[in-house]
């Protein structure tokens, strides 16, 4: 040993590393043993596997911690990327983080027990150091294998949300070749959202685009927890489309507003979602209609919630070009000088034509009501008592909502 090199730690008067190096091998496959024991995955994990690859990177650690021992000194980059690289794998085999980094956590006390449980008062300062050693190996080897299983997942993730959206372009383009070989469900439940700001994306700084995205996760595991089958999507922070996996026999509709609820809730936003059941060669003709009526939802400013097209069938149509929609909005312009006549006529239909109810929602008298409406009959020509002129009314109504949300 050199001058200049640290004295290694001692235990009893032997080198600590060396009570480490000595029954190394034994020791690995001890400790592989107690991780099988009492780490539930780890039980499950194949023979082969325990006795290789996560053996080897048992003895890897263990020599790692003897050379901290010997050199006193924190583990180097090189001695960690073995660690990386393991971490990387389990994650490829779906090992929670979590169970992960309970072996080495369990590893670490096992191995500490082992050297220290009969030191003497003469170790105490050794002790003391080799304590700070472990706390050091700890926090580098929980940042190395985090940093390894992180990377690994997000790389795996950003490969499937590339698979998703190529399956949504083929599924909306039609693409049969494309979709040679990849397994779709009977029928789906085709959404179109609208998601709306979570405050935390005000934010000036980079706080904002985080907040977008961990809205944007929290929205797309909402759909995939209450799904049987793997939701496909294409989304971004504003919203986009949603294919829900449906059984051949399940009804589409009766789910759309428990879903878009449960959405809503996790990403903790409001959410509009107009939705269409369809077998996957249907999906395009679906997705545009349920578009089409997100698009009549919010432009006739209905709160969030999910719709379809029986919702909004009057305005649907009407949204449709036509030469005949301005004419029809133009059959209440002679209102448009009094706007309570107008509102009063809105509250009227809206209430059942019951001249009580729309007095109470108008806050006013009901022979004002009566009042009003006669007035706007007079102007108008268009009596709501008559049962052909209220269709009329109703269809006015609609067009001057659908053109400028009036």
């Amino acid at each position: 040993m050199s001058e200049d090199a640290p004295r290694p730690l001692m235990l009893g008067g032997v080198c600590v590393h060396e009570l480490l190096e000595r029954p190394l091998v034994r020791l690995a496959r001890r400790l592989v043993g107690e991780f099988a024991e009492e780490i539930p995955l780890y039980r499950r994990l194949p023979r082969e596997e325990l006795d290789g690859d996560i053996t080897r990177i048992t003895e890897h650690n263990l020599r790692l911690i003897s050379g901290m021992f010997r050199e006193r000194r924190p583990p180097t980059r090189a001695e960690l990327a073995p660690l990386r690289a393991s971490a990387a794998r389990r994650a490829q085999e779906g090992v929670p983080l979590d169970a992960l980094l309970a072996a080495y956590q369990l590893g670490v006390t096992k191995v500490w027990e082992s050297l220290f449980a009969h030191a003497g008062p003469g170790d105490l300062d050794d002790v003391l150091e080799a304590n700070r050693l472990i706390l050091c190996y700890t926090g580098a080897v929980t940042s190395a294998v985090c940093a390894g299983y992180l990377e690994e997942r997000e790389a795996m993730l950003s490969q499937e949300q590339h698979t998703m959206h190529a399956t949504v372009a083929a599924l909306l383009a039609g693409d049969r070749e494309a979709l040679a070989g990849v397994r779709l469900a009977p029928r789906y439940l085709v959404v179109a959202t609208a998601l709306g700001t979570h405050p935390d994306e005000t934010a000036d700084d980079q706080g904002g685009p985080i907040a977008g995205l961990r809205k944007l996760h929290r929205f797309r595991a909402a759909w995939q927890r209450h799904a049987a089958g793997q939701v496909l999507s294409a989304l971004d922070s504003t919203g986009g489309l949603v294919l829900v996996p449906l059984g051949a026999g399940e009804p589409g509709w009766c789910r759309a507003g428990e879903l878009v609820t449960a959405a809503g809730r996790a990403a903790g936003v409001p959410v509009w979602a107009a939705a269409e059941p369809a077998e996957p060669a249907r999906v395009p003709a679906a997705a545009k209609l349920a578009e089409e009526v997100l698009e009549v939802v919010r432009s006739l400013g209905r709160p969030p919630g999910a719709y379809r097209l029986a919702d909004v069938l009057l305005e649907y149509q009407l949204s449709r070009p036509s030469e005949a929609l301005a004419s029809l909005a133009g059959l209440l312009d002679p209102l448009l000088g009094n706007p309570d006549l107008l509102r009063t006529l809105k509250a009227y239909l809206d209430a059942g034509l019951d001249r009580r109810r729309t007095a109470e929602r108008l806050h006013v008298h009901p022979n004002t009501v009566d009042y009003r409406l006669r007035r706007a009959v007079t102007l108008t020509g268009l009596d709501p008592m008559d049962p052909a002129q209220l269709q009329r009314i109703g269809a006015a109504l609609a067009a001057r909502r659908t053109l400028n949300g009036g």
